[in-house]
């Protein structure tokens, strides 16, 4: 099974000949390829899989997965 995670991009570049962006995960902020997903603009949300877009993602849609990943993480620390 494999997870990805929805982030807002806030800044596109290119690093080595790719197209890389800055994606930010709610105040943490990674370097992920935008190879897979070239039509990416600064602003949009993309499911981000270890460093790579893989899909672009509406807003509602992105916050929505956010909110979930945050309720398992609050479920597993009260059980734990």
């Amino acid at each position: 099974m494999c997870l990805g995670i929805p982030g807002k991009i806030t800044e596109i570049y290119e690093k080595d000949s790719l197209k890389m962006a800055k994606i930010d995960f709610g105040g943490i902020v990674k370097e992920a390829c935008l190879a897979y997903t070239p039509e990416a603009k600064v602003g949009e949300y993309a499911l981000i899989h270890v460093g790579f877009a893989l899909s672009l993602m509406d807003e509602e849609e992105a916050q929505e997965t956010l909110k979930l990943i945050r309720e398992v993480a609050d479920f597993d620390n009260e059980i734990s």
